[in-house]
């Protein structure tokens, strides 16, 4: 009886701890929401953002922000795959990989900001592409590049080693195996990890704002060449992502209405970022119902 006791004494504990936790987590969220929902209209998400006029728009900075998120990407996906499909499935045990290992929980743990002025000095001085998208992409790509690789890695370790002596005892080489088999059957986990990452890469601002740069100049729709700075489609352009404005408009409160267009700017930064953790989940559960059936 004294036991039974003290079991449910200390499931009692962590189930209120727990509810304490969600509590404050859902608190934080209603209140961003409902103080910055009121302030969203269609003319707020699409109008052009002002320096000194009330009534503001943050189109151009949500544009920047998923532009930026798409090169990011680009980038970060196939490194970060061909670094989990070598210490998965080709790295050997042994200083080397336990070195680069190590690198990866470093680089992991690195604060943003550290990131961005590493970005700052390597990308925008001495690479000599200024404020930029392709800076703050690349600066990204560092800072996200380890969780990504570990997402990799261990989709891949849970595979079972059954699917790769099938895949062999086929014919199939190791590399074929590889590619057709293993990650095909971790690919469910390897999504979610690339969704939850693009959350991570949406709200960031730290990075970006020794990077991409904190102005964000008109963009000529019209003019598709990718090396004009008006150009959307432009890498070379400086880029004032959601998050970067929200500290922008904070720090500076030039606008009569700073609050309000923070507290909106918050709100819709918040739903994106709750949309991607969303979708990594019903994703991953879908990709593995599929292969679940189709095997």
């Amino acid at each position: 009886m004294h036991a039974k006791k003290i079991d449910k004494i200390a499931t009692a504990v962590l189930y209120t701890i727990a509810g304490i936790i969600v509590a404050i987590l859902a608190s934080l969220l209603l209140y961003i929401l409902v103080k910055g929902l009121p302030h969203v209209s269609w003319s707020f998400l699409t109008g052009r953002s002002s320096s000194y006029e009330a009534g503001g728009g943050i189109g151009i900075q949500l544009y920047n922000s998923l532009f930026l998120l798409v090169i990011t990407l680009i980038i970060s996906i196939p490194l970060s795959l061909g670094a989990g499909i070598y210490l998965s499935e080709y790295a050997r045990k042994g200083r080397l990989t336990n070195f680069i290992r190590t690198c990866i929980e470093i680089l992991s743990s690195l604060p943003s900001v550290v990131v961005g002025l590493f970005g700052y000095l390597i990308f925008v001085v001495q690479f000599q592409y200024g404020f930029s998208i392709i800076s703050g992409a690349l600066a990204l790509t560092v800072f996200n590049l380890p969780q990504m690789t570990r997402n990799v890695e261990d989709g891949l370790r849970n595979v079972h080693h059954t699917q790769r002596e099938a895949g062999l005892a086929l014919g199939l080489s190791r590399w074929e195996t590889v590619i057709h088999v293993v990650v095909p059957e971790a690919l469910p986990s390897i999504v979610t990890g690339i969704v939850l990452a693009s959350g991570r890469i949406f709200g960031e601002a730290a990075a970006l704002i020794y990077t991409a740069g904190q102005s964000a100049p008109a963009l000529d729709w019209s003019n598709w060449n990718p090396l004009s700075v008006t150009s959307p489609i432009s890498i070379f352009r400086q880029a004032e992502t959601l998050a970067v404005h929200i500290w922008k408009v904070n720090s500076e409160g030039t606008i009569p209405d700073a609050t309000q267009v923070s507290q909106g700017s918050a709100a819709v930064l918040l739903i994106f970022i709750l949309i991607f953790n969303l979708s990594a989940r019903y994703i991953g559960r879908r990709l593995h119902a599929k292969l679940t059936s189709a095997n």
